[in-house]
């Protein structure tokens, strides 16, 4: 189990519903992350039950500041599925 897996969780429209009618969380993590240690360091980490697991890569988008272009850098996300009950709070008094 490596604590330094997951970086933080990914906040957006679409994960917080996401996190309200499926029990399903979202955490941008290590790129040369695995489905299995994703999975053991959260149940570890938080004291849950994962049920599946999804990663994908997200590429960095292109921005520009006035002439120059550049590219942010590129990360993992994964979108976990929790059983039925149990749930993550990101952030306390929530």
């Amino acid at each position: 189990m490596n604590i330094k897996l997951l970086k933080h969780p990914h906040l957006t429209e679409k994960s917080v519903t996401m996190k309200e009618t499926e029990n399903r969380v979202t955490f941008l993590v290590e790129p040369a992350a695995n489905k299995t240690e994703i999975k053991k360091t959260v149940e570890k980490l938080f004291n849950v039950t994962v049920i599946t697991v999804r990663t994908s890569k997200v590429r960095g988008k292109m921005k520009r500041v006035g002439r120059n272009i550049g590219r942010r850098p590129d990360s993992k996300k994964a979108i976990i599925k929790l059983k039925a009950g149990d749930k993550i709070e990101y952030f306390e008094g929530a």
